[in-house]
């Protein structure tokens, strides 16, 4: 009894040691898909701009809130109105997570105000979230002879503008719904050189640029009252903007259809730099990057260095974003259509 008691005992103990030293390997699993793998961000404008600025920061920060801790990189591919970049994300990256859209947010709208054929649907975009939630405002000189946007309805003001643009397309609906009076010059590159024409009097007003950005791009203008906020072209508005009753567009609308025409146009502002899968990606990997995403955004050290460039960010969940995007696109097909037409200029 004693010889089997101990033989018993001593083939327990190699059994336990045996499984104690398999515990660890099992305990580990395989290592994370990301591990020693390459992200690839694509910004679909070209370098140094704000969209670039933004998917470089987002770069630095992200690799830490990734489990796998990857390489982040940033390539840029410019074009169409960030197209180009979306049609490459959709069709031609990799399925597997590794490619990322860091698009402008009026490629996500195209299909449903845009007059350019594309071949993609963003409707069907993974969404991770975007950067941050612009608001677009009007502005005007304050020798315009216009004191708030209720003038700007009985009274022309010239606004300048860039083909096909937000700075055209916001400042038409305005004239088509609200029935205001901006006399819209396009032919300007950029809202760079719509603010020199504001600067040299060429033109009293623009509309359509988003305001986190464009305080810090012309800083002076607010600061000493040569120019200033008249609406906000936004559902809800800016925290700061609110504050100084600077009113949203919206509740100017005299129906509840010129209201709906407006909050359907808008709601693109929500998203105003947003990031992007093609729909293929495994979903567990989408929920990874989704979680990521908003994290990185959340980091401290970000919040720290966009504090240092003057970027605002006020990130939008991709959850949301998601929801966002396929309301949008749920919209009344005659609604969708008279938003369209209310951004076709009638001169």
């Amino acid at each position: 009894m004693l010889a089997k008691w101990s033989v018993d005992r001593l083939i327990a103990s190699f059994t336990l040691a045996a499984t104690l030293a398999l515990c660890p390997a099992m305990a580990q699993g395989p290592p994370p898909f990301y591990k020693g793998k390459q992200i690839t961000i694509v910004v679909g404008t070209s370098a140094g701009g704000g969209y670039d600025t933004y998917a470089r920061l987002v770069a630095r920060h992200m690799p830490k809130h990734i489990p796998g801790s990857p390489n982040v990189i940033v390539s840029n591919m410019p074009g169409a109105g960030s197209n180009i970049a979306a049609n490459y994300i959709y069709y031609a990256a990799p399925k597997d997570g590794t490619y990322v859209g860091a698009l402008q947010g009026n490629a996500v709208v195209e299909p449903l105000f845009g007059s350019t054929p594309i071949k993609h649907d963003p409707s069907k975009f993974e969404y991770l979230g975007s950067a941050n939630n612009d608001v677009y405002i009007c502005a005007v000189r304050s020798d315009a002879g216009v004191a708030s946007f209720a003038d700007v309805l009985t009274n022309e003001v010239i606004a300048g503008a860039s083909s096909q643009s937000s700075t055209a397309d916001f400042s038409t609906l305005l004239d088509n719904v609200l029935g205001a009076k901006f006399k819209v010059v396009v032919g300007y590159a950029g809202s760079r050189e719509i603010s020199l024409a504001m600067d040299k009097g060429e033109v009293q007003a623009v509309c359509g640029v988003a305001w986190p950005s464009y305080k810090v791009t012309n800083p002076g203008w607010f600061n000493n009252g040569i120019v200033k906020v008249i609406v906000q072209l936004h559902t809800k508005g800016y925290p700061e903007l609110n504050a100084a009753g600077i009113p949203l567009a919206v509740d100017f609308a005299r129906t509840p259809e010129e209201r709906a025409i407006m909050e359907l146009f808008f709601g693109q502002t929500t998203f105003g730099r947003p990031y992007v899968v093609t729909p293929d990606v495994p979903k567990d990997r989408v929920m990874i990057l989704r979680k990521a995403f908003t994290e990185t955004l959340r980091d401290a050290d970000l919040v720290a260095e966009a504090k240092r460039l003057t970027l605002d960010v006020d990130q939008v969940s991709g959850d949301d974003l998601q929801a966002l995007v396929a309301k949008m696109y749920l919209a009344p097909p005659e609604l969708i259509a008279k938003t369209k037409q209310a951004i076709v200029r009638k001169n």
